[in-house]
């Protein structure tokens, strides 16, 4: 089934391009139809989840490159389960928005989407590292050919400015993951990329006890090509220009793929170089707090409403980041809601942003202004979604973040007040782009500019609702994380031989404790 999930969408998505299709509502079918049948197996997969165990369910695993000890190795767990469905979610969301408004070579548009979503999908499911990379850097090319085919007037230094940030942090783990794999193998006498081998002998402490030198080496090569997608304070540069220049499928894509740098560090980092993750977590999360401030307040100053997001993502991945780098049991729970929620409440905003340029013909908030009169469905929910970024209690973006900051907290990072300060100034431009663009006088020349039609209020709506249900219950989205996050936690904090294991042991059942209630 994890193989129909991922290669589904990257077969259709060649196919597609390849056809000799003209009609665009062809194209725009097959599209729609690929993503939801992608999108229904991945809803299929989680209704039969077990929400209790850590261990790897569903897992397809032969030999791909024996001789190197490369295997075709999927699985899915608690870390992975709600991303994959959020990358199912987000690609139909997508597709259905170029359905409506691509108007060129709608067909390449719609190969470019399902390979990407495959491309996602395939490394939060891989448990061979160089399957993880392959499917990794797969992510570039569809993003790259939307950025420079349906991007605006910069889109080539955009493109290349997004390529030089993620292929170069993409260097870095390349050269950790050869270096692990060969420290396996001096360790043992064979070769294996795979994640479940190596982190064998993490756990029972033969692996670094032989090579202790290299661990903080080889884990800030992998943890470079993770904050770079995160993305993380000081390697955020890419994320402004992309958003700013690409389609706006892009932004609402990249929603889940800035996914894939907070799940490598859970699924990689984490696991593997135990020690160092405890030496360099302070440091982590100071990081994190520094993106959080300083994302917000970049922001605020922004007249570009795509840029204006785009830095609204540092920030808020930045809890993402806190929340895992407190190592604790609730604020690594916060980190993992945070993730779901933000991909959803970003998703929101940037497809209600897209309708707004497509109205107007510009992201710029100085010629925005008194559109609530001529669109109140649009308004409302943006302003729906713009609290739930802010983190208002009673919608999905409070209690990630709330979660996070008490982890932290319980961690002892006294800069946990600053991180706070964040949550304040997230108000403070927020609140300005929805006044400058909803309220004040009117720049309207001629007719009123019209609401929302019903099929973009569907795609809308269906973001609105879950921001809605994971302010309400985000035990929903909680109860299939805890028990992998609480054998990644024992993965760094439990003593040599006394580590959770992948495939081995459940970890311990989540603390009655962690009921939240939004």
């Amino acid at each position: 089934m994890l193989s129909m999930l991922v290669l589904l969408p990257i077969i259709a998505g060649i196919v597609l391009g390849l056809a000799p299709i003209k009609k665009a509502p062809v194209a725009a079918a097959i599209g729609i139809f690929v993503s939801l049948v992608t999108l229904g197996i991945g809803l299929a997969i989680l209704a039969g989840f077990q929400a209790d165990s850590a261990q790897l369910q569903l897992t397809e695993r032969f030999s791909w490159i024996a001789s190197l000890g490369i295997d075709y190795h999927l699985a899915v767990d608690g870390l992975s389960i709600w991303l994959v469905v959020l990358t199912g979610l987000l690609s139909a969301i997508a597709v259905g928005y170029g359905a409506l408004n691509i108007t060129s070579d709608l067909k390449r548009f719609m190969a470019c989407v399902l390979m990407l979503e495959g491309a996602i999908l395939g490394s939060f499911l891989s448990l061979d590292l160089v399957l993880f990379f392959t499917f990794f850097e797969l992510t570039l090319l569809p993003m790259w050919v939307m950025i420079t085919t349906w991007g605006g007037p910069n889109r080539a230094k955009a493109a290349v400015k997004f390529v030089a940030f993620t292929f170069g942090g993409s260097v870095f783990m390349l050269i950790g993951i050869f270096a692990l794999a060969y420290l396996h193998f001096n360790t043992t006498g064979r070769w294996s990329f795979d994640v479940i081998d190596i982190q064998g002998t993490v756990a029972n402490g033969t692996l670094w006890a032989k090579f202790p030198e290299a661990q903080s080496w080889i884990f800030w090569f992998f943890a470079v090509a993770f904050l770079v997608k995160a993305p993380c304070f000081p390697l955020h540069g890419w994320i402004s220009d992309t958003y700013a220049e690409s389609p706006i499928v892009g932004p609402i894509l990249s929603s889940a793929m800035v996914k894939l740098g907070s799940y490598g560090l859970l699924r990689f980092c984490l696991p593997l170089f135990p020690e160092a993750v405890k030496a360099n977590a302070s440091l982590l999360a100071g990081l994190a707090v520094v993106g959080i401030v300083y994302g917000a307040m970049i922001a605020a100053v922004q007249k570009d409403i795509r840029r204006l997001l785009a830095y609204s993502t540092v920030s808020h991945m930045g809890f993402v980041l806190l929340g895992i780098f407190s190592l604790t049991h609730i604020g690594m729970v916060g980190g993992a809601l945070q993730q779901i929620s933000h991909g959803v409440g970003a998703a929101l905003l940037f497809l209600l942003v897209g309708y707004l340029i497509k109205r107007k013909g510009t992201a710029d908030l100085r010629e925005f202004g008194g559109l609530k009169a001529s669109l109140p469905i649009l308004s409302t929910m943006f302003l729906i979604g713009m609290l739930g970024s802010v983190g208002l209690p009673g919608l999905n973006g409070f209690v990630g973040e709330f979660l996070s900051l008490l982890g932290a907290f319980q961690a002892g990072y006294i800069h946990v007040v600053v991180a706070a300060f964040g949550v304040v100034v997230a108000a403070v431009y927020l609140l300005y782009m929805f006044q400058q663009v909803f309220y004040g006088p009117s720049r309207e020349e001629g007719a009123a500019v019209k609401d929302l039609r019903a099929p973009e209020f569907v795609l809308a709506g269906i973001l609105l609702a879950l921001v809605v249900i994971g302010g309400l219950q985000p035990n929903l989205f909680t109860k299939q994380t805890e028990a992998s996050l609480g054998a990644v936690r024992g993965m760094v904090l439990e003593e040599v031989n006394r580590r959770p294991v992948y495939g081995k042991f459940p970890a311990p059942k989540p603390k009655p404790t962690m009921q939240v209630v939004g």
